[in-house]
C-alpha cells in the first residue's frame, strides 16, 4: 500500500501541474516529506488522508487505488437517483413531490460526503435539493406596484432553506474541477437560483463572467470544420437556438398575465411553433417533440384564457399528446433518424440517449392538468384516446 500511495500521489500531482512545495504547503509538512513519500521511503500520517484526498478533488477511496470500485457506486448512484427524479417530470409546484422524495436527497448528501467534491453527485444533489424546496415551499410571485411584468417574491423565496442548501452544493461545484458540460449546468441552474431568492449582483456576476452567444461552442463549432462534421455542427446550432428562443419567448409570456390572457400570446407561441415545422419540415422533429409538445400544451391553456375556442385548445392538447407519444417512443426504442434538409446531419438518436424527462404520459401529464379548468379536463376524460393520462 505504501508502494501504491507514494506513486499514486505523484500521478495526481504532476496531473495537476502541482509542485511537492505545493503540497507541502498545503499540508503543513516539508517538501523533503512528499519527496520521501513519492520515492516510497515512507508515507503520511494516516490524519492527512483526506486532505490529502480533498487537495487532489478525489475520494479516500480512489486515492489509495479503488477507482474502479468507486466509478461503480457512483454510477449506481446517480442511476438510483435519476430514476427516481425523472419519475417526477419538470413541472414544480408546492406538494408536487412524496414525502419519500426526501430519502433520495438523503441518499445524495450522504454521497457527498462519502466522495467529497465529485461534481456529478453534487450537481445531483443540487438538483434534487432544488425539487424539494419547490415542493416544501413552492414560490410566489408579486407586482411592485399596477404594472407587469410580475416577479418572484424574493423575500419568500430566500427563506427556502433547500434552496439555500441548493446554492452552497452548486458554488461547492464550482471549486471541485467539473467537467466543462457539469460547469455549464452548474452556472446556468446557480444563475436562476440567485435570481429567485434575490441575489441578483452574484446572478449578474455570474453571467457576465461567460461567453458572449457569438463566440459559444455552437456558434463556433460550424465554422470550425467541414463536410458531414460541419452539417452535424451546424444542425445542433440550430436545434440550440430555436430551443433556447422557445424558453426565453414562453417565459417573457409566464411574466406577463395581460398578455396570457390576450390572443397575442398564442399568437407568439404558433409562430414559434411554424418556425420548428419549417425546420423540421418532415415532421420528424427527433429531441424536439417534447418541446413541441410543451408549445401546445401552453397553447391550449393560453386560448382558454383568452376566451378562445374550446374545440381550438382541444386540438392544441391533442397535438402536444401526439408530440410527448412519439418523444417517448423515440426514447425507449431508438435508431431514430432526422431527414429534413436542415438538420440530417444531426446523429443518429439511440435507445435511451435522451435524457429522460417523463416515463409515461400518466406521470407526466398528472401535474400539468392544474394549467386548465375543470370542464376542459372533463372533456378530455370523454376522449379514450387520452386514457392513460388518468391512470
Amino acid at each position: 500500500m505504501q508502494l501504491n500511495l507514494g506513486q499514486k500521489i505523484r500521478e495526481l500531482r504532476r496531473r495537476d501541474g502541482r509542485t511537492q512545495e505545493n503540497l507541502a504547503e498545503i499540508l503543513g509538512v516539508t517538501s523533503q516529506a512528499v519527496s520521501r513519500w513519492e520515492a516510497n521511503g515512507g508515507y503520511p500520517d494516516m490524519e492527512m488522508i483526506p486532505a490529502i484526498a480533498n487537495y487532489f478533488h478525489i475520494s479516500i477511496d480512489e486515492l489509495f487505488g479503488y477507482h474502479d470500485d468507486r466509478e461503480e457506486k457512483i454510477k449506481k448512484i446517480l442511476e438510483t437517483a435519476t430514476e427516481i427524479m425523472t419519475k417526477q417530470g419538470f413541472s414544480m409546484h408546492q406538494g408536487c413531490l412524496p414525502k419519500d422524495f426526501l430519502e433520495v436527497v438523503n441518499m445524495l448528501r450522504a454521497a457527498s460526503e462519502e466522495f467529497p467534491n465529485e461534481p456529478r453527485i453534487l450537481l445531483k444533489l443540487a438538483r434534487a435539493l432544488w425539487m424539494w424546496g419547490w415542493s416544501e415551499y413552492g414560490a410566489k410571485g408579486k407586482a411592485n406596484d399596477a404594472s407587469e411584468p410580475l416577479e418572484e417574491d424574493t423575500e419568500y423565496s430566500a427563506k427556502n432553506i433547500y434552496w439555500q442548501e441548493a446554492i452552497r452544493t452548486y458554488e461547492k461545484i464550482l471549486k471541485s474541477n467539473p467537467s466543462a458540460e457539469d460547469r455549464e449546468a452548474t452556472i446556468y441552474q446557480l444563475t436562476s437560483l440567485s435570481c429567485d431568492i434575490g441575489e441578483y449582483d452574484r446572478a449578474k456576476a455570474l453571467a457576465n463572467e461567460q461567453n458572449s452567444i457569438t463566440i459559444c461552442k455552437e456558434i463556433l463549432l460550424p465554422l470550425a470544420t467541414s463536410g458531414e462534421e460541419k452539417a452535424r455542427y451546424q444542425g445542433e446550432c440550430l436545434t440550440v437556438l430555436l430551443r433556447n428562443l422557445d424558453f426565453v419567448i414562453a417565459n417573457s409570456i409566464a411574466l406577463r398575465p395581460s398578455v396570457q390572457a390576450s390572443g397575442y400570446a398564442c399568437q407568439l407561441l404558433l409562430s414559434l411553433t411554424n418556425l420548428y415545422e419549417t425546420v423540421f419540415i418532415d415532421g420528424r422533429f427527433g429531441e424536439q417533440h417534447k418541446y413541441m409538445g410543451g408549445l401546445y400544451l401552453l397553447l391550449a391553456s393560453y386560448e382558454l384564457k383568452h376566451d378562445g375556442s374550446l374545440d381550438t385548445a382541444l386540438h392544441y392538447f391533442d397535438t402536444a399528446f401526439d408530440h410527448y407519444k412519439e418523444s417517448i417512443r423515440i426514447q425507449n426504442e431508438g435508431n431514430y433518424n432526422y431527414s429534413a434538409p436542415l438538420v440530417s446531419g444531426l446523429k443518429t438518436i439511440e435507445k435511451s440517449a435522451l435524457v429522460p424527462s417523463y416515463v409515461d404520459m400518466a406521470n407526466f401529464l398528472k401535474d400539468k392538468f392544474i394549467m386548465f379548468p375543470q370542464n376542459f379536463v372533463d372533456e378530455l376524460r370523454k376522449n379514450p384516446k387520452y386514457a392513460e393520462c388518468f391512470e
